[in-house]
This record gives structure tokens, sequence and C-alpha cells, in this order.
């Protein structure tokens, strides 16, 4: 994770944003009465759906289980009933 401090991010603001969206690698601010973290909204709203999905009881022991299963065993769309068109 790249740190900056509070000067320098507010001297270079503009490019460390771009390089948090195009990266997805967080920033470290920092600055005397504390630090922060910079996201880009696309990986924090993706925190927050997966803190979702692992807050769901079951949910998360479902997943693993899914992971186990091969690609070619699981069922389709059509095979329950979703139709997608």
């Amino acid at each position: 994770m790249k740190t900056v401090n509070v000067t320098a991010a507010r001297n270079d603001i503009y490019n460390i944003i771009n390089q948090t969206i195009v990266s997805s690698e967080p920033v470290q601010i920092t600055s005397k009465n504390g630090d922060v973290i910079m996201l880009s909204l696309k990986d924090w709203e993706a925190i927050q759906e997966t803190l979702n999905l692992v807050s769901i009881p079951g949910m998360k022991e479902s997943i693993l289980e899914g992971k186990k299963e091969a690609v070619e065993d699981c069922e389709t769309l059509e095979d329950i009933g979703w139709n997608l068109k």
C-alpha cells in the first residue's frame, strides 16, 4: 500500500485519485491527527458487498463448498429456471 503525507496528497490529489482508481491499490494518507485510507469507489463497493454476503448465516460455508465443485458439474441458469432474457 502506498503511503503519502497529507501535504503531498494535497499537492498531488488529482494524480493520487487517478492512480488509485486505475491500480485498485489503496493509499494511506498520514497526518499528525491520524491516518486515512483512500480507496476507489469500485473497491469500496466490493468490500461492502463481501461484508454483506458473509454476514448472511451459512453463506460463507456455502461459498466455500461451491468452490470445491467443478464448473462442469454446476447447474446452468436454465437448469434452475432463471431466464435472464
